[in-house]
């Protein structure tokens, strides 16, 4: 609650905005069905409440693109929650039982065209529209219920295997959605890496949670490596007390992250110009998250980094402008042949420089 001000009022006035925007996204999308409409509403609450770095990307896509990214992660955020029931006394039984409902309701809904559940409702006629693979929220749901039973990994290529389903697959069902100026199977391999290069850097940043969550995403090959195993890490969590072999891999994973950057960012330039500016922002944001980590000393064990707001504004201004260029181009750019191979320039940090930097 922001001090000085009637909560009431502005929730309601909030509230209102946020309806006002959904309804244009809804217009323009051509979503007509009120159940459906509710559906996406609510799939936009959930990223709005959630997904802060996610949905301010979104918003720099084209508004009847919107409502499908909303969905995706809608669906993403509902499976992920189910698992993730901390603080309840929900155990894995139960657990699994929600997961086997919720894939029961998405495969009715993918066979017969809706469903009672709203994300699903919504997740569903998003998959029609756009024409989705749905074997890429069947390999989704599988990684969801490996995650009530497995807790650590034994090495990276094990952790790969995983996030296959826990985050390419995100990549792969959102790039029907933006659009490519290349054969799709081109683009797909720097979308699926752009989904794993995400969730490595909230795996950073999410260390001390996900080890409340009794979990450790982090390869223990790495860890073992700089002398650190799942005990240490919970004595650092329990404790507050810092140590520098924890520091050591944790500054190896990061560099290990940026390396799957590298591997996704030639696949911005094969999007569609108007999609560009929103995945560059997330591309960016999530790049930022690295940084904010390495400041704050890879203090993640006992908190979680945080991108500074002037850092997010920065971004979003950038986004606006890069969105309007696009849009000017838009009904006569083309993109030439020699542009898709040229190699894309880094910063020190790996994130891409603007197009047309040296």
């Amino acid at each position: 609650m922001t001090r000085g001000r009637l909560p009431h009022a502005d929730g309601a006035r909030d509230r209102a905005g946020a309806f006002r925007a959904s309804g244009r996204e809804l217009d323009a999308a051509g979503v007509t069905d009120p159940a459906l409409r509710e559906a996406y509403r609510h799939c936009r609450r959930l990223n709005a409440r959630h997904g802060r770095t996610y949905f301010l990307a979104t918003r720099l896509l084209p508004v009847e693109r919107r409502p499908a990214v909303h969905a995706l992660y809608g669906f993403a955020r509902k499976a992920d929650d189910i698992v993730d029931a901390l603080g309840t006394d929900a155990g894995p039984a139960r657990r699994d039982a929600g997961l086997a409902a919720l894939q029961r309701e998405l495969d009715r809904g993918l066979r017969d065209g809706d469903s009672r559940e709203p994300v699903v409702r919504a997740v569903v006629d998003t998959a029609r529209r756009y024409g989705i693979d749905h074997g890429h929220f069947a390999d989704f749901m599988t990684a969801m219920r490996s995650d009530l039973v497995v807790t650590d990994y034994p090495d990276y290529a094990a952790l790969r295997r995983y996030m296959h389903g826990s985050a390419a697959v995100i990549g792969l069902q959102m790039l029907p959605v933006l659009g490519t100026v290349v054969p799709r199977e081109t683009a797909a391999p720097h979308a699926a890496a752009l989904g794993v290069a995400f969730q490595l850097t909230n795996f950073l940043r999410d260390v001390g949670e996900d080890l409340d969550r009794g979990r450790v995403y982090l390869p223990a090959d790495l860890l073992a490596a700089h002398g650190v195993d799942r005990a240490l890490l919970r004595w650092s969590r329990d404790t507050g007390r810092r140590d520098r072999r924890i520091t050591s891999a944790l500054e190896e994973f990061a560099a290990l992250t940026r390396g799957v950057y590298r591997e996704a960012a030639p696949g911005l330039r094969m999007l569609e110009p108007v999609s560009r500016p929103c995945i560059r922002a997330a591309f960016v944001l999530y790049g930022a998250i690295l940084d904010a980590v390495a400041r704050d000393g890879y203090a993640v064990v006992h908190r979680r980094a945080v991108v500074p707001r002037r850092r997010r504004a920065v971004v979003a201004a950038d986004g606006l402008a890069r969105v309007l260029a696009a849009r000017l181009r838009a009904r006569d750019a083309a993109v030439r042949p020699a542009d898709l191979r040229a190699p894309v320039p880094y910063d020190a940090t790996g994130v891409p420089l603007p197009e047309g930097a040296v």
